[in-house]
């Protein structure tokens, strides 16, 4: 694709939005059922994914670990928000690779010690990217993808969230 044609596929989409602003409120959804031992059957859109304990904290290694999901969902975004915005903005890219890097301290997940948070403290994400493209058009690139990357975003300004939960008796 290139950058007409982006614009002629999100030209009419803006303007709607610009138009009608409650059209781009979108809620997206996810599902999963729990599954056998302890594990998750999640529903991506193409295909289930059994999502597991990590092996630092008992499980086997054979199936998805959440964190490692989130990491690739984070690559995911960015990378084609990159790709987009290097469409837009007319940068070409020879090649890229995106890879992102989280720390997790297991002992706040494990209970272990209640002054360790549970989650990531530290994610990296890197882009090694080969193009001709000016110093400042690469570094244009690297921040609309910021900008404009959902997953990005969505780490560094957390939304509220709720659990809501539905409980039937057996």
């Amino acid at each position: 694709m290139n950058a007409e044609e982006l614009r002629s596929v999100q030209s009419p989409l803006k303007k709607d939005y610009q138009d009608h602003p409650g059209k781009a409120y979108i809620t997206l959804k996810a599902q999963g059922k729990i599954g056998e031992g302890i594990s998750c059957k999640v529903e991506t859109g193409k295909a289930f994914i059994e999502a597991g304990l990590h092996k630092a904290t008992g499980g086997n290694g054979l199936m998805a670990c959440s964190g490692d999901m989130l990491l690739e969902a984070l690559v995911a975004c960015a990378g084609v928000t990159l790709n987009a915005v290097a469409t837009a903005i007319g940068v070409q890219i020879d090649e890229g690779i995106l890879r992102a890097e989280g720390d997790l301290d297991f002992r706040g997940t494990l209970g272990v010690s209640k002054e360790v948070p549970v989650g990531f403290q530290h994610i990296r994400l890197f882009f090694d990217l080969k193009s001709n493209a000016t110093d400042e058009q690469l570094s244009t690139l690297i921040r609309l993808t910021e900008r404009y990357c959902v997953i990005y975003q969505t780490l560094t300004h957390s939304p509220n969230i709720n659990i809501v939960q539905t409980i039937t008796k057996v």
